[in-house]
């Protein structure tokens, strides 16, 4: 998802931290930067452009940098960074407000402004993702969101989960993806971000609307597919859950033109098509993987996987595996 830009084994030790302060002026801002240990500086970079965000993924050694205003003054991207950090020791000063997220954090800067960064491990590297989003693609007041600048906030609960989770996903994805898969998940990001953003503000409006019926819906589809095993995981409970009529969450679903019971079964179905195709799972009877994904009866997980897949799950799972009967 996020093909490689840079790794610094494959330059010299002499060359690395010259060409990282090379790349990242190129690819993200221009910063002054200061490195302990020149020779044991490591660090990668995988990046792509999806949409209208840019997303990249970073290891880095311990390291100080500065972005200044004679930086500023030379090129102003006009970007707000949205960085989840994924492991190390990592602080921001921005606006005279200091920020030490830990992993599973989110903050919010801007290469707009002076700030000071500053990455401390002793051993291996730190992580993270960044999101880089045009000012006038967020639909909230700039004045608004620079009252988040430098401020560490949870990736571990609520919409920072999602979008935490969001991120943690792309970083990890080593497959590759098409421009227009991409641009898609670009706008979905975006629609994450804002609505993230909008409720530490408690800013609303009406694009801001349309984003978080966007992000309902994501977080809806999270909670179906962390629920399974429950059989029963119904409309019901669905909209309980979530705080919302049952007539509002078929509405939800309708506008993208489905059912909330064909999304269940859909999850169901998927999941366990993975699991009847896993070797490690061969030895598992079918009529659990069922069970565990909250068909109670055999035959109705019988019948439902036919009618979506076209053959019976035992000729699935013998047709995956290349066993014989």
């Amino acid at each position: 998802m996020l093909p490689k830009v840079f790794d610094s084994r494959d330059l010299p030790a002499t060359d690395r931290v010259d060409a990282w302060r090379e790349l990242t002026a190129r690819a993200l801002a221009s910063n002054e930067l200061s490195v302990d240990d020149s020779t044991g500086f490591l660090a990668t970079l995988r990046a792509a452009d999806m949409g209208p965000v840019q997303v990249s993924a970073l290891t880095y050694s311990s390291l100080r940098s500065r972005r200044t205003p004679k930086l500023i003054r030379r090129f102003d991207p006009g970007v707000y960074a949205v960085g989840l950090i994924l492991c190390g020791r990592q602080g921001i000063v921005q606006d005279e407000i200091q920020a030490l997220p830990g992993a599973g954090d989110l903050l919010v800067y801007t290469d707009s402004r002076p700030y000071e960064t500053l990455v401390d491990v002793s051993q291996g590297v730190a992580a993270s993702v960044v999101v880089r989003i045009p000012r006038g693609v967020l639909p909230l007041p700039p004045a608004r969101v620079d009252q988040l600048l430098a401020t560490s906030l949870t990736g571990r609960a609520g919409i920072g989960a999602l979008l935490g989770g969001f991120l943690t996903h792309l970083a990890a994805d080593s497959g590759s993806s098409r421009p227009a898969d991409r641009h898609r998940l670009g706008g979905v990001l975006l629609d994450l971000v804002a609505v993230w953003l909008a409720n530490h503000l408690d800013a609303e409006n009406q694009p801001l609307a349309d984003s978080r019926q966007r992000v309902r819906y994501l977080e809806v589809q999270a909670f179906v597919r962390e629920h399974l095993g429950d059989p029963d995981l119904t409309p019901s409970t669905i909209a309980a859950a979530h705080h919302m009529s049952l007539r509002s969450l078929h509405r939800l679903f309708q506008s993208h033109d489905t059912t909330v019971a064909a999304y269940i079964r859909r999850q169901r179905l998927s999941c366990a098509a993975r699991e009847l195709a896993d070797p490690h799972l061969a030895a598992r009877p079918i009529h659990a993987i069922a069970a565990s994904l909250g068909f109670s009866r055999p035959a109705d997980f019988t019948r439902a996987f036919r009618a979506a897949y076209g053959t019976s799950p035992t000729e699935y799972r013998r047709a995956e595996l290349g066993t014989r009967s």
